[in-house]
């Protein structure tokens, strides 16, 4: 079967005399190309997926941009490019068209929204339960090929069931949704929001808004604060906030006593910057990748306060299905954060080369894979007339 797909190719060029060296130090000269792919048999544990809507995440900008200075790109997920490329893409819901002989839970006509992270269930932390940390976890999209494709073969531990949640094309779209919902509310729950919270949230991107969202109307956070440098992300964001701002208007004018910042931007400068804001066991979570460093200086702070830093990283442990469940009882309505569909391969393409559009003029971004396909069919017939 021929599909088409978005990939990458990158130049391997490891920088000399790092010992562990991040993806934004070993590839370079990235370059995206759409084109045609031929599957292979279908494994015995996979299914095939004739995608409808695709996800555009930031780690997809990332993965797609050279930093102007080294040539390098700028993701610092772990990621593995073959000679061949990788498909990118690891958000979207499709139909089964096919199933491995392995598979029995899932069948042909079912639609399916996909994890992300393909956990082992063997390692030491796998056994623990605390999949989204699996010591041998193979990312979709970066270190296995992706969902940006008209059909897609992928594991079938990854795919959940939402036939059910499936009675229009606005549906569709909520659950190609439903990874970075899930990543939102495994943060919320890192963070151990509770009722009265006063919560920040620095970026407003998807993850920042859904973070927001979840903490207002399932966490029951009292007030959410929003730090958004872009003018468009900020005006967004008003619906799901109390109150939002730039950087510069947050340290003037930001609450004192912040009992929870999620940072979701990037960049960890800005924790540091409002740290002795941060009221008596405040929790800091941060779940944006950049590769900078956070540097917190006033350490007495933190510890008179007994403060707490952690990292959040994952969907698993039972985020889609709480997702799901607040989907259908419309506590939250995620298609209400898409602000864009593209119905064109070489139109992602020119996006995600020119990527200013993609973060300065719009939160989710979907890809219709269902009008990709009638394109690349309507184009085959009169290729045949």
């Amino acid at each position: 079967m021929e599909v088409k797909v978005v990939l990458i190719e990158a130049d391997k060029e490891p920088v000399p005399g790092v010992k562990n060296p991040t993806p934004n130090q070993v590839y370079k000269n990235v370059k995206v190309l759409v084109k045609e792919k031929s599957l292979d048999s279908l494994h015995a544990d996979e299914i095939r997926v004739e995608m409808k809507y695709v996800g555009i995440c930031g780690t997809d900008i990332h993965l797609t941009t050279n930093n102007p200075e080294t040539g390098y790109i700028c993701s610092t997920a772990p990621l593995s490019v073959p000679k061949e490329g990788r498909i990118i893409g690891h958000e979207g819901v499709g139909k089964i068209i096919k199933v491995g002989s392995n598979i029995k839970h899932l069948k042909p006509g079912m639609y399916v929204t996909l994890e992300s992270i393909i956990n082992c269930n063997r390692c030491d932390v796998c056994r623990r339960g605390n999949f989204n940390q699996c010591r041998n976890a193979k990312l979709l999209g970066l270190e296995k090929d992706g969902l940006l494709g008209t059909v897609v073969d992928v594991p079938a531990q990854i795919a959940h069931d939402v036939t059910e949640f499936i009675d229009n094309d606005e549906d569709l779209m909520a659950t190609a949704c439903i990874e970075p919902a899930g990543v939102a509310y495994v943060a919320c729950e890192n963070a151990q929001i509770k009722a009265g919270d006063r919560v920040v949230i620095f970026g407003a991107g998807p993850i920042g808004i859904l973070v927001a969202a979840l903490s207002k109307s399932v966490f029951g956070a009292s007030e959410v604060h929003v730090i958004e440098p872009i003018k468009y992300r900020r005006n967004f964001v008003k619906q799901w906030a109390d109150k939002v701002y730039s950087n510069e208007e947050f340290l003037r004018e930001g609450p004192q006593n912040i009992d929870v910042i999620i940072e979701a931007s990037g960049f960890l400068e800005n924790v540091e910057k409002i740290f002795r804001k941060i009221d008596a066991n405040g929790r800091v979570v941060s779940l944006a990748r950049s590769g900078t460093p956070l540097t917190i200086r006033d350490i007495d702070h933190m510890i008179t306060n007994q403060i707490t830093i952690i990292g959040s990283r994952g969907h698993l442990c039972g985020a889609f299905n709480s997702i799901l469940r607040l989907q259908k009882a419309r506590k939250i309505n995620l298609s209400d954060i898409i602000t864009k569909i593209v119905e064109d391969l070489d139109e992602l393409k020119g996006l995600l080369e020119n990527n200013e559009a993609l973060t300065k003029e719009n939160c989710k971004v979907l890809v219709d894979m269902a009008k990709v396909k009638l394109k690349k069919e309507e184009n085959l017939l009169q290729t045949n007339k």
